[in-house]
């Protein structure tokens, strides 16, 4: 790589982090980060900690994040956008360099990796994920590893995409398993036989017929992107559009003597087609419910991410070409409509926040307070949909607070999915929080008798009756006596 192209790539790594946004302690961040703050301060959470050490006990990432603490004396925050840059910077690394294997102009190149840029934060389908999200997660880490992966595969080096595989799985064991059996499928078609590649598709995926627990599919219900059959009209047109474009693309690579991109589109038909088929028997029978959580439609994410690099890469090649006004004319409405779409998502929040910048997000403000004056111990009640608030910006409460409380309906909810065992639990503490939005006083104090909750953050105006040291526009927090 030429120190012209390393710099383009950082250029495109900053243009990328100011469309898309950063925020830290978004979404799935309240599942992942918890696990990383209870590794370098083992005290943190002992209550509930079962929600997210579930995850963590799977993965690296909490050891990973927490020895970049460790080693470089840097405050987590710090860590944390040190490895969301860095994550952002070596996907596009990744697609450089594979969508080099496939095109020789570098206008198809940096039309590939523009792309790629530009629709980070895109949904992919109905996955309830994005090709890369606002904050630093194993998926984040897990996509740089992907496409490393693939280009080892194509250039024959087999070796070293093993490494970036076992990285992978080190890291997101789940979605490492779509990235090896797409490389699986790859490699069958690029060194034996198209009709060996559907059967590297067929991982062991240990379906129970056991029927699920009442529990369980009373939380699995919320989350409808397990079941394909009942997805939306768009989200469908959102897996058979790509795949009708990929055999496209597939054949005007054929026509151009593009070998190694009509490869990879022909394995990623391949590849999608088997996880479609089981996303749709996964859907059929309720006794298949608990299996459901490996959730195959996820699959759809790497696709969603190679696809929009091949797309970049016949543009910038066929249409782009050298032509100034035609980027422009592409991407700056295309990353205009990203930042809009960013700040609707998170309206009270920055689009970046910097670490070592004071938070002007009320919710987020009072949850600071939290993390420095109250005990580590303390036990906290928060409306179990909080992050769905206006104005709350999905933030998570343990992520910042790093403190215990009683479990939610929106996070929790999601690690109790894929961990059934869970499921009983969170229910009981799910439903003894129904009717939160009517609570008064003694309906913290049953909390307290019942969960050992001995604090709770309410809206404004709040309730009487309890003592509340901290207050704002949006929130209190408040003692439970």
């Amino acid at each position: 790589m030429k120190l012209k192209d390393f710099f383009f790539l950082l250029l495109l790594t900053l243009g990328a982090l100011l469309v898309h946004g950063y925020h830290p302690w978004v979404e799935d961040a309240e599942i992942y980060l918890p696990g990383v703050e209870k590794v370098l301060h083992p005290d943190l959470f002992p209550f509930n900690a079962q929600f997210f050490t579930s995850h963590a006990h799977l993965t690296f990432f909490p050891n990973f994040i927490a020895a970049s603490v460790r080693l470089s004396h840097l405050p987590l925050e710090v860590v944390l956008f040190f490895w969301q840059v860095t994550s952002i910077f070596l996907l596009l690394l990744a697609c450089w360099q594979l969508i080099g294997m496939c095109f020789s102009e570098a206008s198809a190149r940096w039309g590939g990796v523009a792309m790629v840029a530009a629709v980070l934060t895109l949904p992919v389908a109905g996955t309830a994920l994005y090709i890369m999200d606002q904050y630093i997660n194993p998926r984040n880490l897990v996509a740089f590893a992907a496409v490393f992966a693939i280009a080892k595969v194509i250039d024959g080096k087999y070796f070293r995409a093993g490494l970036f595989l076992l990285f992978a799985a080190a890291i997101h064991p789940l979605m490492s398993v779509f990235v090896f059996s797409y490389c699986a499928v790859l490699l069958c078609i690029k060194e034996l036989d198209r009709r060996f590649a559907i059967l590297a598709c067929l991982l062991p995926l240990g379906i129970s017929f056991e029927p699920p627990s009442a529990a369980y599919h009373q939380v699995a219900l919320s989350h409808s992107y397990f079941y394909l059959l009942r997805w939306h009209w768009y989200e469908w047109l959102g897996v058979v559009a790509p795949l009708a474009l990929l055999w496209w693309f597939s054949r005007i690579a054929r026509s151009r003597q593009l070998r190694n991109l009509d490869l990879l589109c022909r394995a990623l038909i391949v590849y999608e087609f088997v996880y479609v088929l089981a996303g749709v028997v996964l859907s059929i029978p309720e006794r298949f419910e608990s299996v459901a959580r490996l959730q195959p439609m996820r699959s759809l994410y790497l696709l969603y991410l190679l696809f929009f690099l091949f797309a970049g890469g016949l543009l910038g090649e066929y249409v782009l070409k050298n032509r100034l006004w035609r980027w422009a004319a592409l991407f700056v409405p295309l990353g205009a409509g990203m930042f809009l779409w960013q700040r609707a998502l998170f309206p009270a929040s920055a689009q970046v926040e910097w670490p070592g910048t004071a938070s002007n997000n009320s919710w987020v403000q009072a949850f600071e307070w939290i993390r420095t004056e109250t005990p580590r111990d303390a036990v906290f009640a928060l409306d179990p949909f909080h992050m769905n608030i206006p104005g709350e910006d999905a933030n998570g409460f343990r992520a910042i607070a790093q403190r215990s409380m009683l479990a939610d309906a929106v996070k929790d909810s999601g690690a109790v999915t894929m961990f059934p065992p869970n499921a009983e639990e969170w229910l009981k503490q799910v439903q003894a929080e129904s009717g939160w939005k009517t609570f008064q006083a003694q309906d913290f104090r049953r909390l307290k008798a019942e969960y050992g909750v001995n604090w709770v953050v309410l809206q404004q105006p709040g309730v009487s009756g309890l003592d509340c040291p901290y207050h704002n526009a949006a929130v209190l927090v408040c003692r439970v006596n």
